[in-house]
């Protein structure tokens, strides 16, 4: 009997087209590329005889389910995702999409992007608009002070730019 998982938060449904076109690729790569290898591999191991001491074929019927599962989320995914190609019609405010950089305390810049949940990367420096930071930027104007919830006590940060270009300004 499986563990019980309590339903997962569903994120906000917004992703850039940068975002979408990743997500498509990894569809495509999953069905078209790795489902078909691991159904052959499993074919072939199955030809083996006794199956449930063949380590190939067990492990491929994992990772078939493994992607399997992961193919149907990103078809639903897909469909409730709405693709926010547009700048918006305030480019001084930040909303979903935009590079800001920030001023912490202590005089150091760092510029992060706000983008969605599916498509947030640390180390692209592209978090995602549920995170608090993004919650606490969204709306601010440049010089704007903002103050941010982390688990190590409150941070405050000033926005010194806001820039709505696909790639990193």
């Amino acid at each position: 009997m499986a563990r019980y998982r309590p339903p997962r938060r569903r994120g906000t449904p917004l992703i850039t087209p940068a975002g979408e076109a990743a997500l498509r690729a990894e569809l495509a790569r999953l069905w078209k590329e790795e489902r078909p290898q691991v159904t052959q591999a499993v074919h072939e191991a199955a030809k083996n005889g006794d199956r449930s001491e063949n380590g190939d074929y067990i492990y491929g019927k994992r990772r078939l389910r493994e992607i399997d599962s992961r193919v149907r989320f990103l078809n639903k995914r897909l469909e409730e995702l709405t693709v926010v190609d547009q700048a918006p019609s305030d480019p001084a405010k930040i909303y979903f999409g935009a590079w800001v950089t920030l001023e912490d305390e202590a005089g150091e810049e760092s510029t992060w992007r706000i983008v969605g949940p599916d498509e947030f990367d640390l180390a692209r420096r592209a978090i995602s608009i549920d995170a608090p930071m993004a919650r606490a930027l969204l709306g601010r104007r440049v010089d704007d002070e903002v103050v941010v919830q982390a688990p190590g006590g409150e941070q405050h940060f000033r926005v010194t730019a806001i820039s709505y270009r696909d790639e990193e300004p």
